[in-house]
C-alpha cells in the first residue's frame, strides 16, 4: 500500500506513461514496466488464443465468453488494473462497453507471472480481483511452466489446483474442456509446406 502522505496516482498520471511500457494504479499507486518478454508474451498468446477459441467463439466448446488480452479494468475506485488475459461471461457482460475500459468485473482473470511482475500480481493485484468480486483467477509462470488455479472464498483466493508441464488440464471456469498446458511451452509446429 502507498504512503499517505504520498500523492495519490490520477489517471493522467497513468496516461502519460509511454505506450512501450505497461501502466497500472494499484491502491493510488502508480506501477510501470515493460511489455512482456519472449516467453511471457508467447505463453500469454498462446493461452489466450486457445481459450478465446474454445469459449469466445465456441470452436472446440461451449463458447459464451467474453476473452480479451490486456483489457484496462477500473473495477474500484482508485485502481486500474490489465491483466493478461480476463475472461466474462455473456451473461455478466452481454455488450463490449462503449468505453476505452472496461467497468464491470470480469469473472476471470489470468496474469502470465514474470520476474519483475510476480510479487506485484500476486501480492497487490491479486487481493484487487477478489476485493472487485472477480470469481476466477490463473496464474501462469512459463519459466517454472506452472499454472495455478484459483477460486474467489468471500474475499480470499482458494487454489482449487496447481499444474506443471506437459499436462493435459480441466480448469475452472473453464473445465468444459482439456486444455493442453504444455502448448503453453511448446515452440510451434514445423511447417509441412516445402
Amino acid at each position: 500500500m502507498g504512503d499517505p502522505a504520498k500523492k495519490r496516482a490520477t489517471y493522467q498520471d497513468l496516461m502519460a506513461v509511454p505506450l512501450r511500457f505497461v501502466a497500472e494504479i494499484l491502491h493510488g499507486v502508480l506501477h510501470v514496466h515493460r511489455r512482456p518478454a519472449p516467453k511471457h508474451a508467447n505463453t500469454a498468446a498462446e493461452l489466450g488464443g486457445d481459450v478465446r477459441m474454445r469459449f469466445h467463439r465456441g470452436d472446440g466448446g461451449p463458447g459464451g465468453w467474453w476473452i480479451l488480452d490486456e483489457p484496462e479494468l477500473h473495477l474500484l475506485v482508485d485502481d486500474v488494473l490489465v491483466p493478461d488475459i480476463a475472461g466474462w461471461r455473456l451473461e455478466t457482460m452481454p455488450d463490449l462497453p462503449e468505453t476505452a475500459y472496461f467497468p464491470i468485473r470480469p469473472d476471470w482473470v489470468c496474469e502470465v507471472l514474470s520476474p519483475s511482475t510476480a510479487a506485484v500480481d500476486r501480492a497487490e493485484k491479486m487481493p484487487t480481483y477478489a476485493d472487485a468480486g472477480v470469481g476466477h483467477a490463473w496464474l501462469v509462470d512459463p519459466i517454472l511452466k506452472t499454472l495455478e488455479v484459483f477460486q474467489r472464498e468471500g474475499k480470499s483466493w482458494l487454489l482449487l489446483a496447481t499444474y506443471k508441464d506437459e499436462a493435459a488440464i480441466r480448469a475452472a471456469p473453464f473445465d468444459a474442456v482439456e486444455l493442453d498446458l504444455g502448448a503453453l511451452w511448446r515452440p510451434p509446429a514445423r511447417s509441412q509446406v516445402r
